[in-house]
């Protein structure tokens, strides 16, 4: 059955469903020799080219599983593939794929820490950053400053932004010393530095920022920075639920004792 272009490329595995409408509407893309537009139905069996390159997508029943790791990013790494000024990028340290491509759910800025997803499913990644989901993003976050229980209610309760109202759906505070003090904050938006901003906007300013969970998957516990590793099974069907999308069919996977015994993770550096 024929299906929306920027539908059928993203749960290829070819980029976000986003990052394919732009390119359509950049002109980056082609259709049997002409160019695509938005909202065009294909099926599949079309000669597709982005940017001189064919696209190469292989047949539903022959399409592999998705894939879906979590990575731990640490600070100083950028979510964007290049960098002019050379800076090293979160794409760096993911295993290499030949097939298909790794698609970003939500991007964190270079000063933020903790985890980040990557999927092979485009259409999962659509989902899971698609505003309407409202899922929560939890940050352990340390402030400089001392806010009393008023700036909490307001935080709590919104505050106006240069791009609209924002709002904390939950904040706790998790002890500290001197002028710093931990907190424990959820969002269910992904707008730019949104968690440092609010602060920003009581008077207060974020000394350290780790995102410790993306809706059902919290960043496991012994993953060092700088690693990453698959899910398993129950943890993608926990992301195609809450991202409202049917569940795939999914390879059993093994257990590698020696890993659990040594506690090592994967890393593309490492290999």
């Amino acid at each position: 059955m024929p299906e929306r272009l920027q539908k059928w490329l993203a749960a290829a595995g070819v980029g976000s469903r986003r990052e394919i409408e732009g390119w359509i509407a950049a002109g980056r893309v082609e259709v049997n020799g002409r160019r695509a537009t938005l909202g065009q139905k294909v099926s599949g069996s079309e000669r597709i080219v982005i940017d001189g390159r064919v696209v190469r997508v292989a047949s539903r029943r022959r399409r592999p599983p998705p894939r879906v790791i979590v990575y731990h990013k640490p600070v100083g790494e950028i979510c964007t593939r290049r960098d002019p000024e050379g800076r090293p990028s979160v794409f760096d340290a993911l295993p290499r794929l030949t097939a298909s491509r790794w698609v970003i759910v939500g991007r964190l800025d270079i000063d933020t820490s903790g985890l980040l997803l990557f999927t092979t499913d485009g259409q999962l990644a659509h989902a899971l950053m698609h505003p309407s989901g409202d899922l929560e993003r939890e940050y352990a976050v340390r402030v400089r400053g001392n806010p009393d229980e008023t700036t909490l209610r307001l935080l709590r309760d919104g505050v106006v932004l240069d791009d609209g109202p924002g709002r904390f759906a939950t904040i706790h505070a998790e002890g500290g010393d001197g002028a710093n003090r931990w907190f424990r904050v959820t969002v269910t938006e992904g707008r730019n530095r949104l968690v440092r901003r609010l602060w920003e906007a009581v008077g207060c300013q974020v000394s350290r920022l780790m995102r410790v969970r993306f809706g059902p998957l919290t960043l496991p516990r012994h993953l060092p920075r700088g690693r990453h590793r698959d899910l398993g099974p129950a943890e993608v069907e926990a992301l195609y639920s809450a991202a409202g999308l049917d569940i795939p069919v999914l390879p059993l996977v093994k257990k590698d004792k020696s890993k659990q015994k040594s506690g090592k993770y994967s890393s593309a550096r490492s290999h």
